[in-house]
């Protein structure tokens, strides 16, 4: 097939967002890019591509995420979402148009010895895509002995990697406190158990977790972001629920943040003489770095000139890509996506862009990544 156009692809992807487990046009142009380099295709869940040289038995994947986010876009250049209400605000559109760069150029040479897997994973935005295609058999069906993936990253200069061994990304775990109280009137609040005046003293209890129950420096975040109750202009709720966010870098700081706030909201409702009920589930877990594969990464991007960094600050987003790595030695490395303009703005902006500067940067990287972990050795070659 011709070259790819790595600018067109990605403004194309970019034109067509998918949300997650909803990327049936976008799995279908991935695997068709796929078959026409050759390379053995299967669609599931997601799109897997298997390129095999030589006759090594050494394999590593290669993890892009192609869903999209409920944004409506408010950029105004030529290659704008058409989908209204849905858009590419983290970059996916240009994670997949770098690794089918990666994988043409991998087609045409046989400079590595053994397996690729080029791994297109839908919804990573909600941590479920990951654990979707770990369900269906991906890793027995193609065992890898590593595992990898990139994430542009708006502020850093273009192409500049940056990764650490250990943990990389935070978990995610969202919890709901439901206060069971006795509604009454607002005139007569002695008569009632008013939820919300219990729920604000749950509220304010609950960032004493993180400034004085854990270590200074744990990077626990505890954050309310929904108080929702039943109450009316002259009527005090008999029901209010909580809602909120937390990130934790360690399991067992995850762990201990649940049990303190089941602690702290049922010892808070019983002073008060109503029943409340916390759920604590996690939606990410942490996303940790195989010092080996974290090393490889810093050597290749070196190796091409470019930027790196290999023990920077863990990111207190969360990654899908986590189950991955729990399951393979692997790494998460983040590659800056430029600090001016669109490509500066935050992820999940509505007017954030992918910068096409880095495509070309990416798929080297991915390139150079599989010789480096897939060599040929001397008498091969010859």
């Amino acid at each position: 097939m011709p070259p790819i156009d790595l600018i067109a692809l990605r403004h194309e992807f970019h034109r067509m967002p998918e949300l997650g487990f909803a990327e049936e046009s976008t799995k279908a142009r991935v695997a068709g890019i796929l078959e026409d380099l050759g390379i053995e295709t299967h669609i599931g869940a997601g799109v897997v591509g298997v390129l095999k040289r030589g006759a090594g038995n050494r394999a590593i994947g290669l993890r892009a995420d192609m869903d999209a986010l409920p944004i409506h876009e408010a950029s105004c250049h030529d290659y704008v979402s058409q989908t209204a209400g849905v858009m590419h605000a983290c970059g996916h559109d240009g994670h997949m148009t770098m690794l089918l760069g990666a994988a043409a150029a991998l087609a045409e040479e046989v400079e590595f010895d053994g397996t690729v897997l080029f791994i297109f994973q839908p919804n990573e935005e909600h941590g479920l895509g990951a654990q979707a295609m770990i369900s269906e058999g991906l890793l027995e069906r193609y065992p890898v002995e590593e595992i990898y993936a990139i994430h542009n990253l708006p502020g850093a200069p273009v192409g500049q990697v940056s990764t650490r061994p250990g943990q990389i990304c935070s978990s995610e775990s969202l919890f709901e406190i439901l206060i069971e109280g006795q509604s009454g009137h607002a005139s007569m609040p002695q008569v009632g158990r008013d939820a919300i005046t219990i729920g604000a003293e749950i509220v304010q209890a609950l960032q004493t977790i993180v400034s004085r129950k854990l270590a200074p420096g744990a990077g626990v975040v505890v954050s309310v972001t929904e108080f929702l109750t039943d109450g009316q202009r002259n009527v005090l709720p008999g029901t209010a629920t909580l809602k909120g966010d937390v990130r934790a870098r360690m399991p067992a700081d995850r762990e201990e943040v649940a049990r303190l706030m089941r602690q702290l909201a049922e010892g808070i409702g019983a002073a008060h003489g109503v029943k409340v009920y916390v759920k604590f589930n996690t939606e990410f877990i942490e996303t940790i770095n195989a010092p080996e594969p974290t090393q490889a990464v810093v050597d290749a991007a070196l190796s091409i000139g470019l930027e790196a960094e290999g023990n920077r600050e863990p990111m207190s987003f969360s990654e899908d890509f986590a189950h991955f790595s729990a399951a393979v030695p692997g790494c998460f490395l983040l590659m800056g996506n430029g600090q001016k303009g669109p490509c500066g703005q935050p992820l999940h902006s509505d007017d954030y862009d992918f910068n096409d500067d880095l495509l070309p940067i990416g798929a080297a990287f991915w390139t150079k990544l599989v010789r480096d972990r897939l060599p040929v050795t001397k008498s091969e070659s010859e």
